[in-house]
Formats: C-alpha cells, sequence, structure tokens
C-alpha cells in the first residue's frame, strides 16, 4: 500500500475545500451533512433540468476520477483515478478510496494499469483489476490511427486488497479478467473475461472459485451490475447491424484478437444469473453503457450519448429506463459548450438516498473529471 502525502491528497481530491458542506464563499451550512466526508456543496452545478439532484456535492477535484462505487455501509467510495500533473505524474490509472478525514489513499501498487474497484462485503478489502503480474509501468496507448478503440489487456488480473493490509490475487487465468462488481447480497462476483475466448459475463463466489460462465453470444459482454436480489445482472453489449451481424462479428473477433475492441456502438441487456433470459433493454445507438438498478429494481440508470447529434458525439448524458415498459427518462442535462460534456458511471448508494456520478461539469480545466454525489429525489 502507498501512502500519499496529506498536500498532495488535499491538492488532489479536495483541494481547499472544507469537509463541512460549507458553500464556497458563503461561510454558512446550506446543505444536509456529506454522505462521504469530504463532498463540498456544488448546488451551483446542478442544471436546469436535473430535477432529481436535490443537493449535489463535489468528492473530488482535479485528474480524471472515475467509476466511484459504494462501500456496503454507504459511507465509503471506492474509485480509479488518474493524475499526470501529480508530483510524480501517473498517466494511468491507480485505486483510491475515501477515508473518514475527507482524503483519499492509494491501494494500489502503482504497478501497471488498474481498473474497476470493488467493495467486498464487510467493507474490510476492496477488489480490483490490475496488469501489475506482467507490467511495472503504465501499458502503451492504443494505435488511435485505427480509431477510437479500447485496449482489452490480456494481463489484467482481479486482486483482493485487505485494507491496511496485503494485497493478493483473486482471480486469475487466461486472458483478460476485469470489470468485477459484487452482488448486494454479499454472496457472488460478476466480472468479464476472455478465458472463453469472447468478452463474456463470469461470476464466481468470493473467494474467486466455482466459476460459471452467464453469456455465451459474440459480442463485447462488460461492465456487468447485479439487481438487488442478486437474482438479475444488467450489462452493455456489442450491437451489430442488423443484416450485418455476421461480417461485423468476424470484424470485432479480429480487433479482439490484437487486444481492441470498438465501444462506440453498444447496447444494454439484461439476464438472470443462471444465464437464462437474455434481453435486450436499449434500442438506442451509439455507446451506451455503465448501467445500474434503482433501489427497487424496476429501472435502469446509465449513460449514452445516443441524443448527441455531432460527430464524433461525445456528449454523454445519464439516463433511466424502466425495465417493464422501455419508457425513457433524461436525469442529467449539463453542456457547457467545451466540445465534450461528460457525465457517467452512475450507482445508487445502498441505501437508496444518494447517487455517484462521474462528471467533468464545473470549473476546472477541460478533461478533469471529477466524482459528484446527488441527493435523490
Amino acid at each position: 500500500m502507498i501512502q500519499m502525502s496529506r498536500t498532495f491528497l488535499s491538492g488532489l481530491a479536495l483541494g481547499l475545500f472544507s469537509l463541512s458542506c460549507v458553500n464556497p464563499g458563503s461561510g454558512t451550512t446550506s446543505q444536509p451533512p456529506c454522505p462521504i466526508p469530504g463532498g463540498v456543496a456544488a448546488d451551483h452545478l446542478i442544471q436546469e433540468g436535473e430535477t432529481h439532484f436535490a443537493h449535489l456535492w463535489q468528492v473530488t477535484s482535479g485528474g480524471e476520477n472515475a467509476e466511484a462505487y459504494w462501500s456496503f455501509s454507504g459511507d465509503r467510495l471506492s474509485m480509479q483515478v488518474t493524475h499526470p500533473d501529480s508530483e510524480d505524474s501517473w498517466t494511468c490509472d491507480r485505486i483510491m478510496v475515501t477515508e473518514a478525514d475527507g482524503s483519499l489513499q492509494q491501494i494500489s501498487d502503482g504497478q501497471g494499469v488498474t481498473t474497476c474497484s470493488y467493495f467486498m462485503p464487510g467493507d474490510e478489502g476492496v477488489i480490483f483489476a490490475s496488469t501489475k503480474s506482467k507490467q511495472a509501468t503504465c501499458p502503451p496507448r492504443p494505435d488511435h490511427s485505427l480509431g477510437y478503440v479500447w485496449p482489452i489487456h490480456d494481463s489484467y488480473e482481479i486482486y483482493l486488497h485487505t485494507l491496511g493490509g496485503e494485497t493478493r490475487p483473486l482471480i486469475t487465468g487466461p486472458g483478460y479478467d476485469a470489470e468485477a462488481t459484487l452482488s448486494p447480497v454479499g454472496d457472488r462476483i460478476v466480472f468479464t473475461s476472455t478465458r472463453s475466448g469472447d468478452l463474456e459475463l463470469w461470476t464466481s463466489d468470493l473467494e474467486g472459485n466455482n466459476l460459471f460462465q452467464v453469456t455465451d453470444e459474440p459480442g463485447y459482454d462488460g461492465g456487468a451490475f447485479y439487481s438487488h436480489d442478486g437474482q438479475q445482472l444488467v450489462f452493455r453489449t456489442t450491437a451489430f447491424t442488423p443484416g450485418k451481424e455476421a461480417e461485423e462479428a468476424s470484424a470485432y473477433k479480429e480487433l479482439l484478437a490484437t487486444g481492441l475492441v470498438r465501444p462506440s456502438n453498444m447496447e444494454l441487456y439484461t439476464i438472470n444469473v443462471n444465464g437464462k433470459e437474455r434481453r435486450q433493454l436499449t434500442h438506442l445507438g451509439k455507446a451506451n453503457f455503465a448501467p445500474s438498478y434503482y433501489p427497487d429494481d424496476k429501472k435502469v440508470i446509465f449513460a449514452s450519448n445516443h441524443h448527441d447529434q455531432n460527430r464524433p458525439a461525445l456528449n454523454f448524458d445519464l439516463f433511466a429506463i424502466d425495465v417493464a415498459s422501455g419508457e425513457l427518462e433524461r436525469i442529467t442535462t449539463a453542456d457547457e459548450g467545451r466540445g465534450k460534456q461528460f457525465d457517467g458511471f452512475p450507482l445508487f448508494s445502498p441505501d437508496g438516498k444518494y447517487l455517484a456520478f462521474s462528471s467533468n461539469r464545473g470549473d476546472g480545466p477541460a478533461g478533469d473529471t471529477n466524482v459528484f454525489i446527488a441527493l435523490w429525489r
């Protein structure tokens, strides 16, 4: 474990903000207590039409902070952070957790690249994926002359870090193992793996054993979250053009063989944890991702750029879709004229009162992405 300096943590996560949820410059408390220590009052960043946000707090400030996921007790977040302007100038994601004093603590060791952290039941450990077994430094970025592509590093393995203790491999094997999240029931892990030759959803018990392959159709099945009863999964997958499925699936597999995927056309699906009743949830076009369930499991909240008519479509907002009816609702509306606006990675707190998400709204430099928490109504 690497303990970050107090000066750096303050600059990275909190700036000069107070820990008491006081509006900057107001001198008076105008919001209820922060659900996460260090959150800064940010009601001024709630945009017209964002009617579900009763209050807003900004948890981080500076760099790229994303995929912030709640502890089971709902009083901490884990997240991945890239901060090229930091003291040691790291340029690929590391894993952080929030602390009771409002700081962030790094729990990954700085080797390789990491992604997709999540608290274990009891909140004494965090799982995340890392390429550290084969790479001491950041892996090379993909060649974007091929277009917008994501790297699928076959060196990704899933590790368990005991807070205040050691880090050990949890789920290993040939190919890519990453994108792990936990069932709210606290009994199973879902993750994405290429161990069967394609990017499929798999589950395991909490020790990484008793593996079960959930999906088996061509395309990138990933980013899965459980329903609150642990019986269903919602996930994103590659959307092939009707009538061109075979051709595009072949091109997808050829690209995957080089360790790359194109994420620009993805739709959301649900499936039972036993692999049955796979059902398409969205038919929106473009990139739909980061789905998770509402507290009552009747709706799914997710990020999408389907409404952006520009090319490329760089404005991402949060939307909700009713699982039964397919009725769509727009949740965020921020567009600050920067050429792109991003709201993504939404996840409700265990008690359903708050929504954590990542956004580049605010006064920071273009390209900064920070973690926000909204009091939901």
